[in-house]
């Protein structure tokens, strides 16, 4: 990876004078960065999903949310610290909000890019132009399984699945991209590979299995046990090996995965994250009354943005302090898979309370071999300092790519220019690796590239 300072990290250009590779520099510290932020609006919702974290419904009324004006000081104030991170506003239903197009109206237009997170059974075709027009990236919807019986029941609501199915084309039509999002359990684990290859059918840029962590609803559900998950990430392994260059495919809250593609898939796009846990060091979620936790799986509080503001609590929170630190208890911490895994903190909470402990839904045992290291020198969330020129124009563009994305963007873009003998970056390369990835982006809007739609 280039070397690129600190001080260059805060700002909000990158200093375009080329630099040395510098390669060693792999190991090197960063600030942590707010990258991405998922914001749950809302309480509210018009389900009431069996698994929900936030335990949403349609009883919870709208009184202590934050205010339009509140929700624009804090974006104001994340966007200080980072001008281009990415927004995931969800809720509950965040649909239910009447002021959801306003607020991301608000972040899109000084910087961020903002995707909302949705059930799907109220994407209307004038809710999704609306979206659209507020400079909404994409769309992220639930669905659970293809059998109507069972994902209206883990949802519990009648007609959802035909709802959602609905909206997923409209979506399509509309040309919004839209990532498929499932929880696996028992019920639906045979139907994994029908649900992928339905997805990718679909054009879906994404498909997010979620492991369950028992917290708000699903604190009364059983998850799979350590061997299942093991069998669940093996065949992810599998399916995003086949659907690479049309789909991508990952596993939420398992970061045990890196473990399986570190082993087997070597030029897997999955090892382009770190990827230990990025709860408050690259990421972190927002309540709908103003709390920040490290994620949505992880409630203990970081701090009130009611009483403080956000870059006071991204920066001094005691709870992120500690969970930047390489510390983790039982056999997290001894694993050799630690750097690139390092277990889930919301689940060590869940089961445990203690969000540094062991993440016993792991079925691996450390075996004190030496400490794996990440696979590729500039990961998401990495910046990268450009080693070569870069047209005015060409500059422009990547400066509105998502900074957790940039480095990797940056980096590939250059090998592909060294590579074919170029000296210089420029909009017409730019668009010519644009045109040969395997995914057809040309049909496609990407807001995705502002994660992995580049792989």
């Amino acid at each position: 990876m280039s070397g690129l300072a600190i001080e260059q990290v805060r700002s909000p250009h990158f200093d375009w004078t080329p630099q040395p590779v510098d390669q060693a520099a792999g190991a090197r510290e960063f600030e942590p960065i707010p990258h991405v932020v998922a914001w749950n609006l809302t309480k509210r919702c018009n389900l009431a999903c069996a698994h929900c974290y936030i335990s949403a419904g349609s009883w919870h009324a709208p009184d202590g949310e934050l205010t339009t004006a509140e929700c624009r000081r804090i974006a104001d104030e994340i966007l200080a610290l980072n001008p281009a991170p990415l927004f995931v506003l969800s809720g509950g239903e965040p649909l239910l909000r009447d002021d959801l197009e306003e607020i991301a109206a608000h972040a899109c237009g000084r910087g961020a890019t903002v995707v909302v997170g949705t059930n799907g059974t109220r994407l209307t075709a004038e809710r999704i132009d609306s979206l659209k027009a507020a400079g909404v990236r994409g769309v992220a919807v639930s669905v659970d399984s293809l059998n109507p019986v069972y994902h209206d029941r883990f949802r519990h609501g009648g007609g959802a699945l035909v709802d959602v199915l609905a909206a997923v084309e409209r979506l399509r039509a509309r040309r919004l991209d839209f990532v498929i999002q499932t929880t696996v359990t028992r019920g639906n684990r045979q139907e994994l590979e029908a649900l992928v290859a339905w997805a990718a059918e679909k054009g879906a840029v994404s498909f997010n299995l979620y492991f369950l962590v028992a917290t708000g609803r699903g604190e009364s559900m059983p998850g799979l046990t350590p061997a299942e998950n093991e069998a669940v990430l093996e065949e992810l392994v599998e399916l995003q090996r086949r659907y690479r260059g049309a789909l991508m495919i990952r596993s939420k809250c398992q970061p045990q995965i890196m473990r399986h593609v570190y082993e087997r898939d070597p030029d897997s796009p999955l090892l382009n994250y770190e990827t230990r846990c990025p709860c408050g060091v690259q990421y972190c979620r927002i309540t709908p009354e103003g709390k920040v936790t490290p994620c949505p799986y992880l409630p203990v509080v970081a701090g009130d943005l009611r009483e403080r503001s956000f870059a006071e609590i991204w920066r001094d929170s005691a709870v992120f302090r500690q969970l930047r630190t390489d510390e983790r208890g039982g056999k997290c911490g001894r694993c050799e898979y630690r750097g690139i895994c390092g277990g889930c903190r919301a689940r060590a909470y869940a089961d445990a309370g203690d969000y540094l402990g062991p993440d016993e839904s792991c079925a691996y045992e450390p075996t004190g071999a030496p400490l794996v290291r990440r696979a590729r020198a500039v990961t998401y969330g990495m910046p990268a300092a450009p080693a070569l020129r870069w047209s005015a124009a060409a500059r422009q563009r990547l400066e509105r790519v998502p900074s957790f994305v940039r480095g990797v963007v940056t980096a590939r873009l250059e090998q592909y220019a060294q590579e074919r003998g170029h000296t210089e970056v420029t909009v017409e390369l730019m668009e010519e690796v644009r045109r040969n990835l395997p995914i057809d982006f040309s049909k496609k809007r990407p807001f995705f590239l502002s994660q992995d739609g580049t792989d």
